[in-house]
């Protein structure tokens, strides 16, 4: 059972790994500004940028959560 859980940590860093890919590809890629003349290229890259950045810390998160809830799992059995 101990080492099922590292397995399963892993599998759910996978999954938010290519998550995050796809959603990246399909949903903010796609985003383009054309209102502000020649700074869109520059704010449309600084938008997709933040984005991608914040997606990272969500993950990030949530992998420690999930961390500290297997190894609070595995100490108290």
């Amino acid at each position: 059972m101990k080492g099922t859980s590292i397995f399963a940590y892993i599998f759910v860093m996978w999954i938010l790994i290519i998550a995050g890919g796809g959603l990246l590809i399909a949903i903010i890629a796609p985003i383009s500004i054309t209102d502000f003349g020649a700074f869109a290229h520059l704010l449309d890259s600084g938008i997709k940028a933040v984005i991608a950045f914040l997606l990272v810390v969500i993950w990030v998160f949530i992998m420690s959560k999930i961390k500290n809830w297997i190894f609070h799992k595995q100490i108290s059995h």
